[in-house]
């Protein structure tokens, strides 16, 4: 594949870039953008306590400081105090999670248990850690939940309570995981909830500055990709490159049946896009992200439903989670894992090939990659001037031939001298590349 974009020239500064789309391509040979599908890990957690049940699910993971949080509907659990209720666990690790005695909600004449939330909204509550400043002490986190959408808060993530009783966003239809977060770039709350649009679940966005005033809901923008059912839309700034959007929708099916005994029709997956304005998103990937898989029981409607959050597991991994055996007695959130940073690459066969980078500038010393090549593969790196020509000290003839596997290899060259005199220059990167991915970039 070959494509020339001709971009201006953006400055990067020192920040993490990833190649989840063309954004800083210009030109491209014999290369293509490669979606990874996570590796499939142990079962997170089990939806079998009383209070929870088979369809127990819109589940949110986010990693907070020494302690990961999970949020998720419990429900399926008949004839009992709640239909559902929004319910709380922890870990220290994101792999082992325990269910704490929380002494908060009754249920059954008890309060031993990790219910947080039995009120309007614990149908799809979903809470988030709030990076404002500028966010009071009472208020460190949120959550909307309901629909309408109704604002709520907390100072421990745990103890819950209402901003107001009036909803904040009322144009939109709801039913689904809806979610709101601070956007650190932007500086501003930003909301992506479920909408009808021609016939189709579709994505909603609204803005605020303080959480109660939003803007008018508008769709968000898919190009000309054909509309599919996005069931939820699990969409997060990435932590290591908070400017760039990831989104993870769970795709519905509606009007197919694998299992023919199953009380309720439809099939699901999920899918990959980003955005680096939250508004137009990039859906080149059509394909699954994660299918459904040999397992029967995750053949049947609302399965394979991403968890809100990617959260780092490792040095060297990322974690994310999803729903499995929805409406069976076995309901359970699976973890899965993917490289840091490695959700899309920019992928060489084994005949390779080469691109070119828009004009960037930068500041930095050092070019760091996170690669990976096969034994026989490699990569090179040239850096050019604005003009396509290469610069001396930074060419090709000496350039070290890279190969492995690394999350953070500084490129050198033979000479042993560094970017510093290149800041503040527009330049380019020239990338030969031959069995080998590359998933992200940065200088430093």
């Amino acid at each position: 594949m070959s494509t020339t974009r001709g971009k201006t020239t953006a400055d990067i500064d020192s920040r993490l870039e990833l190649f989840v789309d063309d954004w800083l391509i210009d030109k491209m040979h014999n290369l293509s953008l490669k979606l990874h599908s996570p590796v499939k890990q142990e079962v997170a957690i089990r939806f079998d306590a009383s209070w929870e049940g088979p369809t127990s699910t819109y589940v949110t993971v986010m990693k907070d400081e020494d302690r990961y949080r999970m949020y998720y509907r419990g429900s399926g659990h008949e004839g009992t105090d709640y239909s559902q209720v929004a319910c709380y666990a922890e870990s220290k690790d994101g792999v082992t999670w325990t269910k704490p005695s929380l002494g908060i909600c009754k249920f059954e004449g008890r309060t031993d248990n990790n219910i947080i939330w039995t009120e309007f909204g614990a149908h799809n509550f979903a809470p988030f850690k709030d990076s404002n400043p500028d966010a009071p002490k009472e208020e460190q986190y949120k959550a909307v939940a309901g629909g309408p959408l109704i604002a709520l808060a907390s100072p421990d993530g745990v103890h819950w309570k209402k901003i107001r009783e009036e909803p904040i966003i009322t144009k939109g239809a709801f039913d689904s995981q809806n979610l709101a977060f601070w956007d650190t770039e932007q500086l501003q709350y930003v909301a992506y909830f479920r909408g009808g649009r021609q016939g189709f679940r579709q994505i909603l966005r609204s803005t605020s500055p303080d959480f109660i005033n939003w803007t008018d809901p508008e769709w968000i923008n898919l190009g000309n990709m054909p509309l599919e059912h996005f069931y939820t839309n699990a969409t997060t700034p990435y932590f290591r490159a908070p400017h760039i959007y990831l989104a993870f929708p769970k795709r519905f099916m509606p009007e197919r049946k694998k299992i023919k005994e199953h009380s309720h029709p439809g099939v699901s997956d999920a899918v990959f896009m980003s955005s680096r304005d939250g508004v137009n998103w990039d859906r080149r990937f059509m394909e699954a992200f994660i299918r459904p898989g040999l397992d029967p029981d995750n053949w049947t409607e609302r399965n394979i439903m991403p968890a809100w959050g990617v959260v780092p597991t490792g040095s060297n991994e990322i974690s994310l989670y999803y729903t499995e055996h929805y409406r069976h007695p076995t309901c359970c959130l699976r973890r899965a894992t993917l490289r840091v940073d490695g959700v899309v690459s920019i992928h060489a066969d084994y005949d390779g090939g080469e691109f070119v980078t828009r004009p960037v500038t930068f500041l930095g010393r050092d070019l760091i990659l996170n690669y990976s090549t096969s034994a026989v593969g490699s990569v090179k790196v040239e850096v050019h001037d604005v003009g396509g020509e290469p610069t001396p000290g930074h060419m090709l003839k000496g350039s070290d031939e890279i190969y492995g596997d690394e999350v953070k290899h500084v490129v050198e060259w033979r000479d042993g001298q560094n970017l510093s005199h290149l800041i503040g220059q527009p330049i380019r990167l020239k990338f030969i590349m031959k069995d080998a991915d590359l998933y992200s970039m940065r200088f430093c």
